[in-house]
């Protein structure tokens, strides 16, 4: 394989483990273990690595090189400002579908409401995130603009990190089904002023439970693991490939 191809599968899999928590905000991230976790070498690693610092995902530890950033209550509203311009710019644009494409989309979207929607009624934080996070990919996705598509990837994974750095475990909102369905249902009534307003609202509220937790709705928590769980190698028989 390439050495670019290397490069973005270590990329790609340090965004995954920030997603998912595995590597918590404040945390270093020591050259030598990372590069034995994943089973590459150190040159592609400082490459990836250094593609993430571009993108404001990793950043650098006084004294201590990269890790991840703890983001501050500030940082954690802008994230949700830039979500908000991305989403809402995204939404206009899906606005301007015709008929077909915009039942097609909505029917998309609605099919991550019902996975909520089902991740909720069992208390499944995890399921119940990740549905969410799904969702909004794929609105911005179905706008049909690289642009908007890229931004809103980093933007997700520093949704996640708000949460990692805000709280000491991954909690969502328990009504999260309610207000997706409501986005779904103002974009398919091309609802224009409303559909805007709801996207405006979700992020609003959003910088409100993490920063004012106890102005926030009732929220569903994940169960982290006993131990930190390594990154693991990148395997030739396994999703990200081989290096």
């Amino acid at each position: 394989m390439s050495r670019s191809s290397t490069v973005d599968l270590i990329a790609a899999r340090i965004r995954e483990a920030i997603t998912a928590g595995d590597l918590p905000p404040g945390s270093p991230l020591g050259e030598a273990e990372l590069a034995e976790q994943l089973g590459v070498s150190r040159g592609p690693l400082r490459e990836g690595m250094q593609r993430l610092v571009q993108e404001g995902l990793l950043t650098s530890v006084r004294r201590r090189g990269l890790g991840v950033p703890c983001l501050s209550a500030d940082e954690v509203t802008d994230v949700y400002v830039m979500r908000a311009a991305v989403e809402r710019a995204a939404c206009l644009r899906l606005l301007a579908l015709d008929a077909a494409g915009l039942t097609a989309v909505a029917r998309s979207l609605e099919g991550e409401v019902r996975r909520m929607t089902r991740a909720s009624r069992k208390g499944d934080a995890d399921h119940l995130g990740e549905a969410d996070i799904n969702f909004h990919r794929d609105l911005v996705d179905a706008a049909g603009s690289s642009r908007l598509s890229r931004a809103i990837r980093t933007l997700l994974i520093e949704s996640r990190l708000s949460v990692f750095s805000m709280q000491d475990h991954f909690t969502v909102p328990a009504d999260l089904p309610a207000d997706h369905e409501a986005i779904v249902a103002a974009l398919r009534e091309r609802d224009r002023e409303r559909l805007l307003g709801l996207v405006q609202s979700h992020m609003d509220e959003a910088v409100r439970r993490l920063t004012w937790p106890r102005a926030g709705k009732r929220t569903l928590e994940a169960h982290p693991p006993e131990e930190p769980r390594g990154l693991g190698p990148i395997r030739r028989d396994g999703p990200h490939g081989t290096v």
